[in-house]
């Protein structure tokens, strides 16, 4: 069975930073698309952040551009988001996803749809 499992999140003051993590077990996903999504009280689920399997192709939302940062670790399945200047709007349920298709377009990480996997969140709170 399929798990990723979120960590990392909690409540902080606005410009504090975060890392969050996630950890895939039941697959390797080390030649596969990851992701980071967000949803908000009253919101659609957003895209955040992608990475592509090497770490050599990296895609953000423009809200967070400069901000955070995604990686990841194959040798360990895992997902990552460094967050940092964190600001009272990135308060939301942070999600893991992961791809099933190794070869996609460009656009593809940008959308809910293409993931196959998704995680069950973690909070992150930032006050103002």
């Amino acid at each position: 069975q399929v798990q990723l499992v979120e960590s990392g999140g909690g409540l902080v003051q606005a410009g504090d930073s975060l890392r969050l993590s996630c950890a895939a077990s039941g697959r390797t996903f080390s030649n596969n698309p990851m992701a980071w999504f967000r949803q908000a009280p009253g919101k659609e689920r957003e895209f955040v952040a992608a990475v592509s399997w090497s770490d050599a192709n990296t895609y953000y939302a423009d809200s967070v551009m400069g901000r955070f940062t995604i990686s990841r670790d194959n040798a360990r399945n895992a997902l990552y988001l460094q967050m940092s200047s964190l600001k009272p709007e990135d308060t939301a349920v942070y999600y893991c996803a992961a791809a099933s298709a190794i070869y996609h377009s460009s656009s593809a990480v940008y959308n809910k749809s293409f993931y196959a996997y998704w995680g069950q969140g973690t909070q992150v709170t930032v006050s103002s």
